[in-house]
């Protein structure tokens, strides 16, 4: 049985909330939010997706999303933006803003 893997924009467009870290490999406030989003991912489990999509690689996303700086993190569910925010964001803040912006799917 094989599943299809889903897009980038099938995921942001989906009922789980998506958020994406736009970084860069050379950015030391970027390797400062691994650790960040791991524990994020750990507090919230299914209730977010993390994706981490590289601005070096991935320019076109960067600069649909206007990204100015790195790290963006930008926070969505169906297909819309619930919350952005550029720079290092501590984990209770970020796991905070996530429980506050997100709609709880059934």
């Amino acid at each position: 049985m094989s599943t299809k893997a889903k897009t980038f924009q099938e995921l942001i467009d989906g009922d789980q909330a998506v958020l994406v870290d736009l970084f860069a490999t050379w950015c030391g406030p970027c390797k400062m939010m691994q650790p960040i989003l791991e524990d994020t991912a750990k507090q919230l489990g299914d209730k977010v997706k993390i994706l981490k999509v590289d601005v070096d690689k991935n320019q076109l996303a960067a600069s649909k999303f206007q990204v100015r700086g790195v790290p963006t993190l930008i926070l969505f569910q169906k297909g819309k933006i619930l919350w952005r925010e550029s720079g290092v964001v501590p984990a209770h803040q970020l796991v905070n803003t996530i429980k506050t912006n997100i709609q709880e799917t059934a």
